[in-house]
């Protein structure tokens, strides 16, 4: 079947890419291939573009990487540039992901009703940054008990044991960057109230 120019030159374009990736890094065709389970001498033939690239070579060096696939194939923008967001409600709140790829770190605006003003704590592994954009924020954190308005920022450590919500004034609107820890228990999942275990 034949190919459209632009395919043809986005595949030729793979090889070179490849090798700048790896290089880039300071990785080797050696250590690349213990982590793919690509034979050396097939990522040698991809990188000189004797090698015809499939999905079945380029995911796992994608992987090894670290990097999303269309940096390795560079598939040209198309359409639209503009990001077009698509808020969902988790337990009453507005979500809005901001983040387009894969990472340790992940950035929400998140639209809080007022009537999210009742402290729930919570603890898991990680760690917070909040900014707020309207609206006053309460937060509750260990002992603390606090109150941010517009341009405010707070941050800390996931373990202690936390809330924000509402004063129950009106919405707030914040800018969240957490670990996928904090993404699972603010984002996808209800966070559940904990009681201190009896003795302490």
């Amino acid at each position: 079947m034949d190919q459209s120019p632009t395919i043809t030159q986005a595949l030729s374009a793979v090889g070179p890419r490849l090798k700048r990736v790896r290089t880039a890094r300071g990785v080797t065709l050696a250590a690349l291939s213990e982590a793919t389970g690509i034979s050396k001498s097939t990522l040698s033939r991809l990188e000189a573009g004797q090698r015809r690239p499939s999905l079945e070579l380029l995911l796992p060096i994608a992987q090894a990487h670290q990097v999303p696939l269309d940096e390795l194939v560079g598939a040209p923008e198309v359409g639209d540039p503009r990001v077009r967001l698509k808020p969902h409600a988790v337990n009453g709140n507005t979500v809005l992901p901001l983040t387009r790829q894969p990472g340790p770190l992940q950035s929400y605006k998140m639209v809080l009703p007022a009537s999210r003003d009742t402290p729930e704590l919570c603890t898991h592994e990680g760690y917070e940054w909040l900014y707020v954009l309207s609206g006053r924020l309460r937060l509750v954190l260990a002992d603390h008990d606090l109150v941010l308005d517009p341009g405010e920022v707070a941050e800390f450590e996931t373990r202690l044991p936390h809330w924000f919500g509402s004063t129950g004034e009106g919405p707030v609107e914040v800018l969240s960057l957490f670990g996928r820890q904090g993404e699972r228990m603010h984002v996808r999942a209800r966070p559940t109230r904990r009681t201190p275990a009896s003795g302490t």
